[in-house]
């Protein structure tokens, strides 16, 4: 009877130690799911933003065409990308092609005084706050994720209870580490 007891004992925290185990994983999870939809968010706000600083631009430099272009080319491969990599990747070339954009208004005076202008700059620059924010907000969910999945004893029971894979995190890729590193100067 003892045995009995003490077997059913152990199989009730057994089973209380992989619910909490379970649950913990599935927070992370549905964290790392928020996480992701607030970059979603801002970037939509981001790629909003970009056809009316487009137009603006457009208006004192319609000789530019080829950066429109460039820019509308990458905004549209920008809102088509699926999943974590291919939106890192997308982000990088359209940060590169937004300073080319930049580099067009630096030559434009009457541009750069420009109220709505300012006020298109002002609001993507708290586009982009939002957007680190909203990335590091995300990086760090998944790094706490990916390590309770990886830690014993989770690590022996994660497989059992669906979580086999790592989450991504949200890295720049070449292009938008160049974009990084070399930021083009804009003096207003």
């Amino acid at each position: 009877m003892t045995l009995l007891i003490i077997i059913g004992i152990v199989v009730v925290v057994l089973i209380a130690f992989m619910a909490a185990m379970y649950n913990g994983l599935i927070k992370l999870n549905i964290r790392a799911d928020e996480a992701w939809s607030d970059i979603t968010v801002q970037l939509k706000r981001r790629y909003d933003l970009i056809p009316n600083l487009v137009n603006t631009v457009k208006g004192y430099a319609a000789h530019e065409s080829g950066v429109f272009e460039k820019v509308t080319e990458a905004r549209a491969n920008a809102l088509n990308a699926q999943g974590v990599a291919e939106t890192a990747k997308a982000e990088g070339e359209f940060s590169q092609t937004l300073k080319s954009l930049f580099a067009v208004a630096e030559a434009y005076p009457d541009l750069k005084a420009s109220q709505n202008f300012q006020e298109l700059q002002a609001e993507l620059v708290d586009t982009e706050d939002k957007i680190q924010a909203s990335r590091r907000f995300y990086n760090g969910v998944v790094r706490d994720f990916n390590t309770k999945r990886k830690v014993f004893p989770t690590n022996i029971f994660a497989g059992m209870l669906g979580f086999t894979k790592d989450r991504e995190f949200f890295e720049l890729d070449e292009a938008g580490t160049a974009a990084v590193q070399s930021p083009v100067e804009v003096k207003f």
